[in-house]
């Protein structure tokens, strides 16, 4: 891996994010990024989308939200949204874009950054765990919330 760094998404950037290939049976964690993209425009204050490069290629994308106003504590400083290209898994790409999200949280004032999962064998869980996040909940529909203090 090169030196990874962040760009927000664009009409640049969009179709290589959307296009983003994961590891066998990860499909049905993840919803695609074009059902992301109207988030941002709904409420740009609040929604962050990023894609992250490696050279000249997206290898990751992310979305975040952060609201201090969401109902739910687990919706104000959240990883809505996260691929990492198969490829490009277990090289640091999704520590960075942990990374990424608790930087940007911290520079809004929150103290705390969650992230919402469903488990499952080939789920996001284990690497959550890795990264320093703490189940401290489900969600109604038995997902599991994490959370990592910043």
């Amino acid at each position: 891996m090169g030196e990874l760094r962040l760009e927000e998404l664009s009409a640049k950037n969009v179709v290589a994010a959307n296009e983003l290939g994961l590891k066998p049976g990860q499909e049905h964690f993840i919803a695609p990024v074009s059902y992301a993209m109207a988030a941002p425009f709904l409420d740009p204050s609040t929604s962050w989308s990023r894609v992250v490069i490696d050279d000249d290629r997206v290898v990751a994308f992310v979305m975040a939200n952060f609201d201090p106003d969401a109902h739910e504590e687990e919706f104000r400083s959240c990883i809505w949204r996260m691929n990492v290209a198969a490829d490009t898994q277990g090289k640091g790409v999704g520590r960075f874009v942990v990374s990424s999200c608790a930087e940007e949280a911290r520079k809004r004032g929150f103290s705390r950054l969650t992230v919402i999962w469903e488990p499952g064998d080939d789920g996001p869980e284990e690497f959550f765990l890795r990264v320093g996040f703490v189940v401290v909940g489900e969600s109604q529909y038995g997902e599991k919330i994490g959370a990592i203090e910043l």
